[in-house]
């Protein structure tokens, strides 16, 4: 039926009822993100889904379902929005970023890494000091854009939510933002867990600009960040010579 609503069929109703989809959300989710890889993942097809399940009169009971007095229904209906990428979810699944069980809250993360956008990146910093920060980083390198991406790195932010932020660079081998990542590093004034974070972030992505920035750390006053530096350099030197060989 997806794959019909894809085609540009507006007529496509589900014939299934929300609790239907509530009691397996894994194969439903599968689904979904099947047919959205098949089509290209692109905004137009999440768009069509989207409105198929809300033609069938599914979009506002799976979000109901996000304030549910079950877990297990919350989790349910946190795996289908998120396969969705439901923008009318994203509050609801923010909420359950707070949320007493700690399953519910790890479905909530991975939810809104699938959803994406600027109120997803927004909603995962703002409870940097709650959530684990290498949960938090992989969702925000899945959820971020790369122009959600350069604003973070130019934005004063709590340490923690930067390191954070350079954490996802790292992670998604960022490339496109090394240049602000070196300056970071090399940044004195800037706290020496950001520095070093920097550091990090750079030896992941694996770049040969990167080694030339940490090259001119050498001397750096700070400890730390000398030895960020010099491991950093090693990392990139040997992922170097991996792709010559």
């Amino acid at each position: 039926m997806l794959a019909t609503a894809l085609s540009g069929d507006p007529r496509v109703v589900l014939n299934v009822k929300g609790s239907e989809v509530l009691a397996e959300p894994g194969p439903v989710a599968q689904v979904i993100s099947a047919a959205l890889e098949n089509a290209g993942n692109g905004l137009v097809p999440q768009l069509t889904i989207a409105q198929t399940f809300r033609r069938s009169g599914l979009e506002q009971e799976l979000i109901d379902s996000l304030a549910g007095s079950d877990p297990a229904v919350r989790i349910a209906g946190a795996r289908v929005c998120g396969a969705l990428r439901l923008p009318s979810a994203v509050p609801w699944l923010a909420d359950l970023l707070d949320d007493p069980s700690p399953a519910v809250r790890d479905v909530a993360i991975r939810s809104l890494a699938e959803a994406g956008g600027r109120r997803v990146v927004d909603a995962l910093l703002a409870r940097a000091d709650r959530l684990p920060s290498y949960r938090l980083a992989v969702a925000l390198a899945r959820a971020a854009s790369d122009i959600d991406l350069e604003r973070l790195l130019r934005e004063p932010s709590p340490v923690k939510a930067m390191v954070t932020v350079l954490m996802a660079c790292g992670l998604r081998r960022d490339a496109l933002h090394g240049h602000l990542v070196v300056r970071m590093a090399q940044d004195q004034e800037c706290e020496t867990e950001i520095r070093v974070a920097a550091c990090r972030a750079l030896a992941m992505i694996g770049e040969p600009a990167g080694a030339d920035g940490m090259r001119l750390l050498a001397t750096d006053p700070d400890q730390a960040v000398r030895k960020a530096s010099v491991r950093a350099r090693m990392r990139i030197s040997a992922a170097m010579r991996k792709r010559i060989a």
